[in-house]
């Protein structure tokens, strides 16, 4: 009926092919591939098989509708819009399985899982329960239907049959015929959807396909075939005597008073008119060509010089409006028009007395456009059943804060969601792997973001960095206050009787120990780290060797006072001094190359706790330090020796037995702060450092000071020379 209301339409137009007009005959196209290779011209209105596309083994097949490899692209993206990554497939068996592992590969190289590629063979489908069983099982609520309008029955009976089978059809046909809209099964669909050729409007072909009649066009086999059919008549001789009624005794009866035809999908008729048209202004610009060189154009010639070659040059270069829709006409390069779609729903509504499928366009598809898919979700209609946008997936979507880990399963839409492992993080959903956070920073409780860790450091405003700042302060407070005794009392015998020189160095490097604990309180910093370790080495090893400068002072002093003795030139603070400054260069050599061949430097460890950044110095050579802590021990226990040898000389040289046990304290201090050392970390580490220092020094200052000023302040009387060289201290 297309073909003939486009064609009685172009011959009443002056404007297309004038003074000629077109007829047609109508043959079975079943051969269409069969007659291309043979070099015949075809132009179809329903081909959507992609093998045609190929132009060298199919040259003269055109199509004025698009291949079905669009509808697929279509297909994949409205599978993405929706999230719909879990998905089953149903496919004829007289499709080839070219197709049907293209359809599948298609899908899952988008990331989306076929559950299931069930092929019916129709031969045998009522006699197996396989198929029904492989639905039923399945998870997927979106099903792929792609079979024939024949098949598509007996799909829907299956289905009717098991009602509580809810799922989302996606109907691969793209043109819809009236008895699947009005099919008693047709309520299975609702809330389908499909993708159906773009349609435009055919003005005036409504009403003239309404009011054909057998009478009106005797010789159509089509139109005598519908009203045998829906009103029981003929105009056959032979047919009304089975009937008993010619179609011409129906009066008024047309097309319109049918209920399937009420509502009139124009899909296929608009691809023939386009079809139609397309050849019509093919042969106009021919014929325009031929007059345009003054050639005659009689019916004779045309049809001798109308070579398919020619066509096709026309074919593929006609662009033209149509005159209904303005729609652009034309062939592209693959011989066939641009892939088009209407998304559209299948909906019966509530209240609706028939049951008629109701077809609302919710979206479309266009390979032109830059976005080419557009789909109105809020239009979308579901079935009942569903109360929201279904969801079809095998396993939920991964929330921030975890990963995805695939099951031991041939598809890789089934995983399992893991939470991030600690210091990694994920900030969108299904995330393959979490993301590790940078080294100053861990992950908030959720693990979906990235936060600055807690820096951990001995602080100023920390109570245990305050306490250990108050004792050196107070530490070194006392130790001025000694010396300040020492230098209003340097008189008195107790003072000069222990070499003042070595006296006063000791408490001034006794000093600098206590303060040199405030470079190791506070955020490091460069400065502070290379001070910090190189200072408290060099006033410890200084006090040490004062120490020892003592100790060897007092044998010196005994042993000169035997007769003959040879070290009397010794005696004196020339010898003392000489070496602590020995003693203390050597230490110093030895910082001085540490500095130089790896000194230390701020950093920062974020292994040890969870969610803390500790804030620390590297030492930079941990051989330096212990050389550094090593060469004090050695001085230490050298002093140690020293004062353990001459405890016992007479009472005029007793400082001797202050230094032993002075030493002692001194050397089980640092003894202890070793495995301490080793056995803490981060600020701890500091504080067991700081502690040692503090404990050493005040060991150092209490043994052989104090006593001291307690005679110098609490016992004046025993601060003579009669009673030191008379008696012990006591």
């Amino acid at each position: 009926m297309a073909l003939k209301f486009t064609i009685e339409e172009i011959n009443r137009r002056a404007d297309i092919l004038p003074n000629i007009t077109l007829g047609y005959m109508v043959y079975n196209t079943r051969g269409i591939e069969r007659e291309s290779m043979r070099g015949v011209m075809s132009i179809s209105y329903g081909a959507t098989d992609v093998t045609f596309t190929d132009r060298w083994r199919f040259p003269y097949v055109y199509r004025m509708v698009p291949n079905e490899g669009y509808f697929h692209q279509a297909l994949i993206q409205l599978l993405k819009h929706f999230g719909w990554t879990w998905v089953g497939i149903m496919i004829e068996d007289n499709k080839s399985d070219y197709v049907k592992r293209e359809l599948t590969e298609l899908i899952t190289s988008n990331g989306i899982c076929v559950e299931f590629s069930y092929k019916f063979a129709w031969d045998e489908w009522e006699a197996t329960t396989d198929w029904e069983h492989t639905i039923l099982r399945s998870t997927a609520r979106v099903i792929i239907i792609s079979v024939s309008k024949d098949k598509l029955m007996a799909v829907l009976a299956f289905i009717h049959g098991n009602s509580s089978l809810r799922r989302i059809w996606i109907l691969s046909i793209t043109y819809l015929y009236a008895d699947i809209l009005y099919n008693d099964l047709a309520e299975i669909l609702n809330g389908s959807l499909t993708f159906l050729v773009s349609a435009g409007e055919i003005a005036g072909f409504h009403g003239f396909f309404l009011s054909a009649n057998p009478a009106q066009y005797p010789a159509d086999p089509y139109i005598n075939w519908i009203w045998y059919n829906r009103f029981r008549c003929s105009n056959s001789l032979m047919e009304q005597k089975t009937l008993n009624r010619s179609c011409g005794y129906l009066g008024n009866e047309t097309l319109a008073s049918l209920l399937h035809f009420r509502q009139l999908d124009l899909r296929v008729p608009y691809s023939v008119y386009k079809a139609v048209y397309l050849l019509a202004q093919a042969l106009h610009v021919l014929l325009s060509e031929k007059t345009s060189h003054g050639a005659p154009t009689e019916k004779a010639r045309l049809e001798r010089e109308l070579n398919p070659w020619k066509l096709n040059h026309l074919l593929r270069n006609v662009h033209f409006p149509s005159s209904s829709s303005q729609e652009e006409i034309y062939i592209n390069e693959e011989g066939e028009a641009p892939g088009q779609y209407d998304l559209t729903n299948l909906v019966m509504f509530p209240d609706q007395r028939d049951r008629l499928l109701n077809v609302i366009k919710v979206g479309s598809f266009s390979t032109v456009a830059p976005d080419q898919l557009i789909v109105s979700d809020s239009a979308i209609l579901w079935h009942p059943h569903f109360t929201e946008t279904p969801q079809s997936v095998c396993s939920d979507s991964c929330i921030p804060g975890y990963q995805k880990v695939s099951r031991e399963v041939e598809f890789s839409c089934c995983y399992d969601c893991v939470p991030c492992a600690e210091g990694h993080i994920s900030n969108t959903t299904d995330m393959e792997m979490c993301i590790q956070c940078p080294e100053d920073q861990w992950p908030n409780d959720k693990r979906t973001i990235c936060i600055q860790k807690i820096t951990e450091f001995i602080s100023y405003e920390d109570p245990l960095g305050q306490s250990l700042a108050a004792v050196s302060v107070l530490s070194s407070l006392t130790v001025i206050l000694v010396f300040l005794i020492f230098m209003k009392y340097h008189k008195t015998p107790v003072v000069k009787a222990n070499n003042q020189t070595l006296s006063y160095s000791l408490l001034l490097s006794l000093t600098l120990s206590f303060l040199c604990c405030f470079l190791f309180i506070g955020r490091p910093q460069k400065v502070t780290c290379l001070l910090r370790q190189v200072t408290f080495g060099i006033n410890f090893t200084v006090s040490v060797s004062c120490v020892l400068a003592k100790t060897v002072t007092v044998a010196i002093a005994f042993n000169a006072t035997k007769p003959g003795s040879k070290i009397k030139k010794w005696v004196g603070t020339r010898v003392s001094l000489c070496l602590v400054l020995l003693c203390s260069l050597l230490q110093v050599g030895i910082c001085l190359v540490w500095l130089i061949s790896s000194p230390p430097f701020p950093d920062y460890d974020t292994h040890t706790y969870t969610g803390k950044m500790i804030l620390q110095c590297n030492e930079g050579s941990v051989s330096a330090f212990y050389t550094v802590i090593g060469y004090m021990g050695f001085l230490s226990g050298l002093s140690f020796i020293v004062a353990f040898l001459v405890r016992k000389l007479p009472a005029s040289f007793n400082e001797a037995q202050l230094i032993t046990f002075s030493m002692l304290v001194f050397c089980s201090v640092w003894v202890s702060f070793i495995p301490a050392y080793l056995s803490t970390k981060g600020k701890y580490m500091v504080a067991v450092e700081i502690f040692a220092i503090l404990a050493s020094s005040a060991g150092l200052l209490g043994c052989i000071f104090i006593p001291k000023c307690y005679i110098i302040l609490f016992r004046p009387e025993q601060n003579t020379r009669r009673c030191l060289t008379g008696k012990h201290l006591q």
